[in-house]
């Protein structure tokens, strides 16, 4: 696995479709503002079959500092949950489940091969 950057995927959006890199990259970081400036407000952001982006907020809770067993609150805190589309759900199920080519397969150990060829008994 590798980690893709920004910049390559807008190197990639431009040469796609033929258009100027800093044009694209504008569009994909104003993009990415706006979901920010959106998650911010608390709104919610639907892109249908790639995912949903929502605030959620976890509540003020007691914890346990674990060295001098004091309990310590724990302030109301907002994250960011994304759930999965279906066409993403899809398209990283089947990347899962076919490994790249040229990505060599776990071979079966030849004990367990050799199990396989005895027959069952009947039960």
């Amino acid at each position: 696995m590798r980690t893709v950057t920004k910049k390559e995927l807008t190197d990639r959006i431009a040469d796609g479709l033929g258009a100027k890199r800093t044009l694209v990259k504008e569009v994909v970081q104003r993009l990415l503002d706006e979901i920010i400036q959106e998650l911010a407000a608390g709104n919610r952001l639907e892109f249908r079959d790639f995912g949903v982006f929502e605030v959620r907020t976890r509540k003020p809770r007691m914890a346990q500092n674990p060295r001098t067993l004091e309990r310590v609150p724990v302030p109301l805190k907002a994250t960011v949950k994304f759930k999965v589309g279906r066409r993403m759900k899809r398209a990283v199920g089947a990347a899962t489940a076919n490994p790249k080519a040229g990505a060599s397969k776990p071979q079966p150990r030849p004990q367990a091969a050799a199990a396989t060829d005895r027959p069952r008994p009947d039960t």
